[in-house]
């Protein structure tokens, strides 16, 4: 193979070529094809310049372009391949299989013909050869006059390996870092048209890129991550394709873990922490105590966690914190001695670190005594003091939480009489509730013995010690005091009912000589009302009644007997206009009676 590039008509490709105009692989015999070695598939190219045909049967060879008029029925597109075994071929339009039709047809030959071509068949043709050793591909341009062509891929790739690679523009590509990039624009168009590339849409500089529309970028860094755009543009107008370039880091082990440390400072004093590592660390705790372990990693993009114990999926009481980045054990007890690990997942690799967790055993030692209870007297006592022991030495008495405590005696101490001091009764009640008053208790000076015993002593084996306590103190000085009220005022209110009339007072706290205070000072006795209903003499009325007329017959469903019903005044007893009483329900002036039958002939 002899790769050499040429611009043909602003469509890019790895072209092979001679001194004619077609190339034909020197291991490949024509003259005696049945005695050729076996050879991967190899497509002939034929090069020429673009142009727009006008002959209404087009026909055509890969490597050129195809400028479609508007008096074109028929394209041609011719695939020669040379390989033994005999290639395969299959065609394709923009990445994709093409489905043959009516229009779209297979020849013999494996020429892909296209009958009365449309705008929608405007595109970038491939045809593939391929056979048990290899495949070859070259694809040609059908255009129209007018805006270029590019040649897209919707493809996303992942590159983990190789240093490398190359895609088509239009795809997405995720690569490791420090690999060599290359994305291919082909373009085709007439006139020819100018390609520019953009990385986030700022133009990149022509130091950037190679010649015929491919982008190169070497040792690819998380720099380099964006969008890549080609932009082909000619006197007719421009398109524009664009790759997502995304950089991927496998997973690396960190040296400490910010979240970690948050999530222990929350946490209870008991709690232990430590860090996996790829070598591996070690934890030592003691039973029925919890622990936060970190999986300090990072990556690109951010790797999935997975927590493993003994080599298998977790499956006791755990929880997972910070995005699974912290395996909090919440009783190391519901666990044996063993091995956990974390293993961090993304699209570029793997990571398993490891930590090794050990349960230690605790127990209680006696050997030292409390302070004593007291300095002197009978109640002395001091208890021997245990200590938490881990291999021999002294760690924190929680610890030992869950061990049973040995038995202990307490020993007497300090059995000896006590110096004399003065002992004091509790204060009696204040002689006055206010005003001021005094309240008095009794001081002595005693010994306690050795015994128990309290031994009065003079006044004076005290007053040595300490000055002596008052007996006499002055309280309730607070001035006494008392709620004073002014006389009711006006009675007012409408007559809608006799208890909706009110009437007020002024409530005031004064001391017992008239002088007014704040009413703070009284707030811990009763209030009197300041409001209270009263009655007008508007209201003094009421519905009165007379006695109920004579029947107007003894039988019958017609009868009925009525009363004077008057509205008068309670004092004056005298009528006075309804409406005064109409707050009240008036009594009814009449009804019947005897409804009874009548006998015949009454």
């Amino acid at each position: 193979e002899y790769p050499f590039h040429r611009h043909v008509s602003g469509f890019t490709s790895s072209l092979r070529t001679s001194s004619a105009e077609t190339f034909v692989p020197a291991s490949v015999d024509l003259a005696n094809g049945l005695h050729r070695p076996h050879q991967k598939p190899a497509i002939l190219r034929k090069i020429s310049a673009a142009q727009q045909l006008s002959a209404s049967e087009v026909v055509t060879h890969l490597g050129q372009t195809v400028v479609l008029a508007s008096s074109t029925l028929s394209v041609l597109l011719h695939c020669e391949a040379v390989g033994n075994p005999k290639p395969t071929i299959s065609w394709a339009k923009n990445g994709e299989k093409v489905k043959y039709n009516d229009r779209l047809l297979l020849q013999p030959d494996d020429s892909l013909q296209i009958l009365a071509p449309v705008e929608s068949d405007v595109g970038f043709y491939a045809c593939n050869a391929s056979n048990a050793l290899g495949s070859d591909s070259v694809s040609i341009a059908v255009t129209l006059a007018g805006k270029p062509l590019i040649k897209a891929s919707r493809a996303t790739m992942i590159n983990t390996e190789s240093p490398v690679v190359t895609v088509d523009i239009g795809s997405m590509l995720k690569t490791i870092q420090k690999a060599n990039v290359s994305i291919n624009c082909q373009v085709a168009g007439v006139p020819e048209a100018q390609v520019t590339w953009f990385k986030n849409k700022v133009k990149l500089s022509s130091i950037h890129h190679l010649h015929d529309g491919l982008l190169l970028i070497a040792n690819v860094s998380l720099s380099d991550q964006g969008l890549y755009s080609c932009k082909a543009a000619n006197l007719h107008g421009e398109v524009t394709e664009s790759s997502l370039l995304l950089v991927l880091e496998p997973p690396r082990p960190l040296p400490y873990l910010e979240d970690l440390t948050e999530v222990l400072s929350s946490a209870g004093p008991s709690t232990h922490s430590v860090l996996t590592s790829p070598s591996g660390t070690k934890l030592t705790v003691s039973p029925g105590s919890s622990a936060l372990v970190g999986c300090a990693v990072d990556g690109h993009p951010t790797p999935n966690i997975t927590w493993l114990y003994s080599g298998e999926p977790l499956s006791l009481q755990h929880r997972l914190l910070a995005a699974g980045r912290i395996l909090q054990i919440l009783n190391v007890s519901d666990f044996s001695d063993g091995e956990f690990s974390c293993l961090a997942q993304n699209e570029a690799g793997s990571l398993t670190q490891v930590m090794s967790l050990v349960i230690q055993e605790y127990r209680w030692s006696v050997d030292k005594l409390t302070a004593c209870s007291a300095s002197c007297g009978h109640r002395g006592l001091q208890l021997p003091q245990l200590s938490c022991l881990l291999d021999g030495a002294e760690v924190n008495a929680s610890h030992c939480g869950e061990t049973p405590k040995p038995s202990l005696q307490p020993m007497a101490c300090n059995r000896r009489d006590c110096p004399s001091r003065w002992m004091v009764t509790s204060w009696s009640p204040c002689t006055r509730s206010c005003g001021g008053g005094t309240q008095t208790r009794r001081v002595t000076c005693q010994r306690l013995t050795a015994k128990g015993s309290s031994v009065p002593m003079p006044n004076e084996a005290c007053v040595q010690v300490s000055k002596r306590p008052v007996d006499t103190q002055n309280c309730n000085r607070q001035p006494c005091v008392k709620w004073a009220a002014s006389s009711w005022g006006q009675c007012n209110g409408p007559c809608i009912g006799p208890q909706l009339a009110v009437q007020h007072r002024q409530i005031f706290c004064q001391t017992k000589d008239g002088t007014s205070v704040s009413s703070d000072q009284c707030s811990s006795l009763p209030r009197p009302p300041s409001t209270q209903n009263c009655w007008t003499d508007v209201c003094g009325v009421h519905w009165r009644v007379s006695l109920w007329t004579v029947c107007t017959a003894t039988c019958g469903n017609y009868s009925f007997q009525s009363r004077r019903v008057d509205c008068v005044h309670i004092r004056t007893n005298r009528p006075v206009r309804e409406h005064h009483c109409s707050w009240r329900p008036r009594p009814a002036n009449w009804q019947r009676c005897n409804i009874t039958p009548c006998e015949n002939g009454s």
